[in-house]
């Protein structure tokens, strides 16, 4: 064909070599909010180089081909000996690789951690979100391993270390280690209490051999896991080493891997426990109770990698639209088209506020902070993670048919939208663990009112939805089947003060009309015409301000 019949124009050069965290507002302004004076140079740095990596045409490259050549289980060597190993594409090893010496498993014992962590989960799962699933495992076990300091002394170290070290070796042997966890069986799923992998106690004090199987056990190639079993005191907490301190393999036989909608990158394994050694964590009879906090912090990574597909899909959207031309201009200046970006930015910055907001109390660690997240946790898990889904959607509809394309990355974000949903619980558990939260602990209670009290007078929207909220929560009729309703409520009320007090006065005005007002579609583009909508996607624009 000549090439006169095929002039390329009017399309959108990549969204390629920029900062990923200095060119998203509402991220920056979190940090430097909750990072001490004396750190945010530091701080800062660091995140910038982190972002710049990104944001690189290089590391772009690196998700897109982790995503295309997803991990090969090799059950067997070519002699017939069993080896369960699982091979994955030389992209996944540097992502991998790349965010640990970025800390990204480090958040324990570094001053300000937990802000810098999660905003660096933030930035880096941007590029590709299936090696995030180790990093979160690995960085959510410190707590668990704490209740053993002889476990945590051996591991910890091993954890927060800068080092990716590939392949299966002793963990005594390595400069840094991985941990996955494998709580779920196949005839209880969520309810773990259901399990029924057996625990028999060996003759040295806290080790055991466990018999029995787990149905999801993510990134099987990490150097141990944490697993539940049943001992004889009842559901128990075990650490399982992939490779014994002699070098020889643990009894760890993978089945299968998992055919998954997304998360195509990251291994997700049926395993089979036949005779595998694993010390206990904890006491016996209380494995919920000692895991409970890795729950937690996993918890808290579902709503940061939300947030962050979330606002990657924004950037491609609003990038997009600032390019595109079409009915006699740029997409970005049609009022419909504004109409539904700025709502989409809205949707991405609440979700950022909000977890960066959580990661700052992990980091204040005081009474009441914690209280309050035991209750703020499983509500954003509930509703963040929710509007995921439909806002990439929509943001991959502003690109046209170019966003159903695999090449403009955007499918592979939508795949990936609905597992931090699934993933630590799904929707009901969340909403009942806020009900728990609200029934067993009133500090909780307290600290969450206390917290989302700092903004009432501000704006009469958040003071109606507060009202609206705490006459939900003196109606305990029925309060079972209207579980979601209150942990909706509640989230967004939570985002709201959060806006309220931290956000541009555009951004606030625009969320409390449509959010806590009521004065939207139940769509997105679909807010008033009268707000500020032109500043509201000017500010979430992937450029350097």
């Amino acid at each position: 064909m000549a090439a006169t019949t095929h002039t390329v124009s009017n399309q959108v050069p990549p969204l390629t070599g920029y900062d990923v965290f200095a060119t998203d507002r509402a991220l920056f302004e979190a940090v430097r909010r909750h990072t001490s004076p004396g750190l945010l140079a530091e701080v800062r740095g660091e995140l910038g180089e982190l972002g710049r990596a990104a944001g690189s045409a290089q590391v772009q490259e690196w998700g897109a081909q982790a995503n295309a050549n997803p991990p090969v289980l090799r059950s067997h060597d070519r002699y017939g000996h069993r080896i369960d190993e699982v091979e994955f594409h030389p992209a996944w090893h540097r992502l991998l690789g790349h965010a640990v010496g970025a800390g990204l498993t480090d958040a324990w014992g570094r001053p300000g951690g937990h802000v810098r962590r999660a905003a660096g989960f933030l930035v880096w799962t941007q590029a590709e979100a299936g090696h995030g699933c180790p990093l979160s495992m690995t960085h959510a076990a410190v707590p668990a391993l704490r209740t053993d300091p002889e476990l945590a002394a051996a591991w910890e170290p091993l954890l927060t270390s800068p080092v990716y070290e590939r392949g299966l070796r002793p963990a005594g042997q390595k400069a840094g280690a991985l941990l996955g966890m494998g709580m779920t069986e196949k005839q209880g799923g969520t309810d773990v209490r259901a399990n029924t992998t057996r625990a028999e106690p060996l003759a040295a004090a806290g080790e055991y051999l466990l018999t029995g199987h787990k149905w999801f056990c993510s990134a099987p190639m990490s150097d141990g896991f944490l697993v539940l079993a049943q001992a004889p005191g009842g559901l128990t907490c075990f650490l399982l080493p992939r490779v014994l301190p002699d070098g020889t393999r643990n009894p760890f036989a993978i089945q299968r891997l998992k055919d998954k909608l997304g998360n195509r990158s990251n291994a997700s394994a049926e395993v089979e426990f036949d005779g595998t050694w694993a010390r206990r964590v904890g006491e016996e009879g209380r494995g919920v109770r000692t895991i409970i906090e890795m729950v937690a912090a996993t918890r808290l990574d579902c709503v940061v990698g939300s947030a962050a597909l979330m606002r990657q899909a924004v950037a491609q959207a609003i990038h997009h639209c600032t390019y595109r031309r079409a009915f006699g201009g740029v997409l970005i200046e049609k009022p419909l088209m504004r109409n539904v970006l700025a709502d989409l930015a809205l949707e991405a910055e609440a979700a950022t506020v909000l977890a960066m907001r959580l990661a700052a109390a992990y980091d204040d660690g005081s009474e009441s902070e914690l209280a309050f997240l035991r209750i703020a946790v499983p509500a954003a898990k509930y509703w963040v993670t929710k509007r995921c889904t439909p806002l990439v959607g929509e943001a991959l509809e502003c690109l046209g048919g170019n966003g159903y394309v695999e090449e403009s990355g955007m499918p592979r974000l939508l795949r990936e939208a609905p597992l931090n949903s699934i993933w630590e619980g799904a929707g009901n558990v969340q909403a009942l663990d806020v009900l728990r939260a609200l029934q067993r602990e009133p500090m909780a209670l307290n600290a969450f009112l206390q917290e989302v009290g700092r903004a009432r007078g501000a704006d009469h929207r958040l003071d109606g939805a507060i009202r609206g909220m705490l006459t939900e929560l003196a109606d305990l009729d029925g309060i079972e089947a209207r579980a979601r309703r209150l942990a909706e409520r509640m989230a967004l009320v939570l985002q709201g003060s959060l806006l309220v007090r931290w956000a541009p006065p555009e951004v606030a005005d625009a969320f409390c009309a449509s959010r806590l007002g009521g004065d939207r579609g139940a769509g997105f583009g679909t807010l008033p015409h009268t707000l500020d909508l032109a500043s509201v996607v000017e500010r979430a624009r992937p450029v350097a301000h």
